[in-house]
Order: C-alpha cells, then structure tokens, then sequence
C-alpha cells in the first residue's frame, strides 16, 4: 500500500486549533447513572417497568461539564475535544441487546446535547450498541444516526464486548466488515476502545484496555484488513499500548510472517493518541511512532485523574509532555491540530464550517 501523508489544506490556515482527541463524559449527573442502574436491575427482575432515560436539566449539564472538562480544557491550553461517553460505562458485556440499545441511545443523546451547550469546545464520538454475541451490523444504525442526524465525527468500537473474556473474533474477521464498509461510507473513524472488565484477572484501565491496543495491533499485523479496506482508520489510545515500547518485536513478527513493513502494512491507516501519563512515556512514543501517526489527546478526567508527586502537575496533563519535546512548528501543528482533521474529515468540516 502507498503511504500518504496528506494533511487537509483548511488545518494550515487561521489561527491554530489544539484538538484533544480522546475525552470521556466522566463526570454525567446522577440521573444519567441511575438511569443505568434502573436498567441492570430490570433485568435481574423482568417484572420491573421499563426504565425511561433520564429528565436532565440543561443546567445540570453545563454545571457538570464548566466545572471539569471545559475547565480543564482552558487551564491547559486546548480548543476542541472530540467527546463521547464514558468507556466504561459502556458496559457491553451486558448481554441484553435491547438494553445496550437503549443505553447507547441515551448516552450518545447527552454527548449530542453537550456539543449543543458548548459547540466551540466539543465534538461528539458515538458509543455503539454492542453486546456479546450480538452481531456487529446491529450497531450501523446508531452509528448512522450519531453522524447523519447528530453530527458526530467518529465512533468508538469495542474489540472484546465480553469484558475481558475475548469471546469475539479478531477485528480482521469478516464478521466485523459491515461496520467498516458504514464507516468507510460515511468517511468517519474509529478509536478501538475497550470497556468494563469482568474479568477479574484483568484490571480495567489498567490492564483490560492496554491488552487490548496491543492485542488489536498484532491482530492487524496479522491479517490484510487495509487491503480489504485501504480508507478505513483506526485510532488505537493509550499510545497505542505497549507497541511502542516493543516496535522491534513487531516489526520482526511482521518479517516472520511474510508481512509487509509495517508502515506499509498498518501505519498507514492507524494511528496513536498521546494518553500517556509521563514524560518518559511520551518522550519512548515519538521516539519510535512517527509523527504523522500521532494525535494529541489526554482523556483527562478519566482513569488517572491524581497529581503526580514527581512533578506536582496532573498525571493527565498530557500537553505539558508533549510541549516538552521541543517539536518543530510543523510537527507540532501535526499532532495538535492537522492529524486529527486527516484522520477526522468531519472534524474538518466543522471546524471549517466555523472557520477555525
């Protein structure tokens, strides 16, 4: 496959726009919760009326969000967050197809109102209605519906909605091809997100979801999806689990295979967020991945939320390490605004439509 590196020419002109592009509702009102909960306990007791999504106050949402995001976002010096439900709180390892229908229509309507409260600061990503044996083409409908009727940019997938258990085929399996071919259609990526662990072995942000960007990295190294599908991107977060760190191993894993090199075979349709909470770990990440494969993002307010002792700033922070490494003004344009617009084309569109 040949490498393209193209960069829209909108992200070139105006003044420069910090995208982060990985944000979580972490901080939804109660009723939203209680909702959920209402949910899970209808279906321990089916007799128990259905449950209706919460009646949440437009105060309520901007409270919840000025007070956490949006601050965040102006004391660190970002614009824009591309913004979806809480990750773990997608609980697809709920095996009610119904439920998780109803649940992502619910969470996916509050981010849509956000973006409608604070539309200069967030863009909505779309949590899909996934649940363990339920097939994937279940999901084209509200991803569809996020993007025509919403407005949203792109979605989250989950590779494993069993929780930790991987009952599901790799992400390279036909089986997962109707989603690809909508999100092709409709030119939106994926970030490949993982939710809830279930299983006990595994931690949930600690384990469940760095497994997870190694394991899909590897699956992709081993089969052809970008020779099935050569537009389809893939974000892979948390700086793209422990890839960086063994790139040796998968570069020789790829040769051992008869693969092409990677950068052939997979980095020209995947890319890495900067969810990394040192600057060691940063500093490894741009050392190896290069930087048109790299997008700026924190997922602040979200699995690491405490100030480092070491540096008496938020683990989180995560524009701090990128600022850090000194980058050219055009590398640094790169990671902070120009491949999230290549690799969001309808984050591109909006923030031109604004013109930003």
């Amino acid at each position: 496959m040949r490498r393209v590196h193209r960069e829209l020419a909108r992200s070139q002109v105006g003044p420069p726009v910090i995208i982060d592009c990985h944000g979580h509702y972490t901080t939804t009102p109660s009723a939203h919760l209680e909702f959920r909960e209402a949910q899970l306990a209808r279906l321990a007791d089916p007799g128990l009326p259905e449950p209706s999504p919460a009646e949440i106050g437009d105060a309520q949402i901007r409270e919840s969000i000025e007070t956490n995001q949006l601050r965040l976002l102006r004391e660190r010096g970002a614009d824009v967050t591309l913004f979806s439900p809480r990750a773990a709180g997608m609980e697809h390892h709920v095996r009610d197809e119904a439920t998780a229908r109803a649940w992502a229509t619910a969470c996916n309507d509050l981010i849509h109102r956000v973006v409608g409260l604070f539309p200069e600061h967030f863009v909505g990503v779309c949590q899909l209605p996934q649940a363990p044996g339920v097939p994937i083409e279940r999901s084209v409908e509200e991803l569809e519906r996020c993007v025509e009727d919403l407005g949203f940019v792109g979605c989250n997938l989950n590779p494993d909605p069993s929780g930790g258990h991987w009952t599901s085929p790799p992400l390279t399996d036909e089986s997962w091809f109707p989603l690809y071919e909508k999100m092709v259609d409709l030119g939106v990526p994926a970030m490949i997100h993982t939710s809830a662990s279930v299983n006990p072995s595994f931690h949930g942000t600690g384990a469940h979801y760095l497994n997870a960007d190694t394991t899909i990295f590897m699956q992709l190294v081993e089969g052809d999806l970008f020779g099935r599908f050569p537009d389809l991107r893939l974000v892979i977060p948390h700086g793209g689990g422990a890839v960086p760190y063994h790139w040796g191993r998968y570069r020789g894993l790829a040769e051992r295979l008869g693969r092409p090199p990677l950068h052939d075979h997979v980095m020209s349709n995947v890319f890495f967020d900067t969810c990394v909470y040192h600057q060691a770990g940063i500093d490894l990440l741009f050392d190896v991945v290069e930087v048109e494969n790299i997008l700026f993002g924190s997922e602040m307010v979200g699995a690491v939320r405490g100030i480092d002792p070491e540096t008496g700033f938020h683990f989180d922070d995560t524009k701090r390490y990128v600022d850090a490494l000194g980058l050219s003004p055009q590398d640094a344009h790169r990671i902070f605004e120009a491949n999230a617009r290549r690799v969001y084309p309808r984050l591109d569109a909006v923030l031109s439509g604004r013109g930003r």
